[in-house]
């Protein structure tokens, strides 16, 4: 009886395609390609997703110049808000010496109407959240003839954000509408991740211009990833701050564990650095502009043969008021 073979090459390429997809932080897959329409498969939903969020660490580098005060949001009194949130992620995988392939997801603009409430689930309240932001999602549009499609049926989607005076958001909840498919819930979803996961905590210190503050939060996206934002306050008239920031990340352990009990893969080189402007009005509840722009490379190795993965992602967020 002839004995089968098994090509321990071709068992770990087709692992990696299998998991690729897991690796970038807020990138991901692309939701939908450029030529494909919705289908019934893409079913409508209406539960509401409740995404936990890690909790940040703020430290002090510089308070800044007199005069200094504590920086704490206030919107008891503010009317509704009404910004766009753009996001892109690019994703370009290279297995050995394979032609590269795109998983890059499509840009999404999403209008949102924010409006803030003291009133705060006790679920949220455990997590040290003050204040719910309420948000109502418009008509979101992407270069994606497709996903524009798809979107249509997700206008009147709502989502809350747990959030403490400092900024500091604790989780993320999102209703979609009861038509939304589940192509486009995904799309919004991968959009709001991303806007919490570049969001800005003011510290409990007083400050003042000049000052500069470390925000370091574990991001956990297939790795663990541990993020410092540094945050420089640039300017400050009343209620409106100009804040330039940077971004790193760096993965807590060399291994990579898989999903599935897949194996392990060795994490041989990782970069992930970013940098932007944000605007903010503490009588606002979300940026009122500013973007940042964040990527870098990776490579990952197989412990049992000489098969590599090849990766370079990058991702940005743009806030604009409307």
């Amino acid at each position: 009886m002839p004995v089968k073979t098994i090509d321990r090459n071709r068992t770990v390429r087709s692992g990696f395609l299998a998991v690729c997809c897991a690796v970038a932080l807020v990138a991901g897959c692309s939701s939908t390609d450029a030529d494909t329409e919705p289908t019934s498969e893409q079913a409508a939903s209406s539960n509401e997703v409740t995404i936990a969020v890690t909790p940040t660490t703020t430290t002090v580098v510089d308070p800044g110049a007199e005069p200094r005060r504590v920086l704490a949001f206030d919107t008891s009194d503010s009317d509704e808000q009404n910004v766009d949130l753009t996001t892109t992620s690019t994703v370009s995988q290279q297995i050995d010496n394979g032609a590269p392939q795109d998983f890059s997801s499509p840009e999404l603009t999403v209008p949102l109407s924010a409006s803030t409430s003291d009133t705060v689930p006790d679920d949220d309240a455990a997590t040290g959240a003050t204040r719910s932001v309420e948000l109502t999602i418009g008509a979101a549009t992407s270069p994606d003839e497709g996903l524009t499609d798809a979107l249509s049926a997700s206008e009147g989607s709502t989502a809350r954000l747990a959030t403490t005076d400092s900024g500091a958001i604790t989780a993320l909840h999102i209703t979609p509408a009861d038509a939304a498919l589940d192509i486009a819930r995904a799309a919004i979803e991968r959009s709001l991740n991303a806007a919490v996961y570049r969001s800005i905590d003011f510290p409990d210190a007083e400050v003042g211009v000049g000052a500069v503050w470390t925000v370091d939060q574990q991001v956990l996206s297939g790795i663990t990833l541990n993020q410092r934002t540094t945050v420089t306050l640039r300017a400050l008239d009343g209620d409106r701050a100009t804040l330039d920031v940077t971004i790193t990340q760096t993965p807590e352990s060399t291994t990579w564990n898989l999903p599935d009990n897949a194996g392990t893969l060795n994490i041989a080189t990782y970069t992930f650095t970013g940098s932007g402007t944000l605007e903010m009005d503490l009588t606002r509840p979300l940026p009122v502009g500013g973007s940042i722009t964040a990527g870098g490379d990776q490579m990952y190795t197989d412990p049992d043969s000489t098969t590599v993965l090849r990766q370079t992602v990058g991702d940005s967020i743009t806030w604009a008021a409307r």
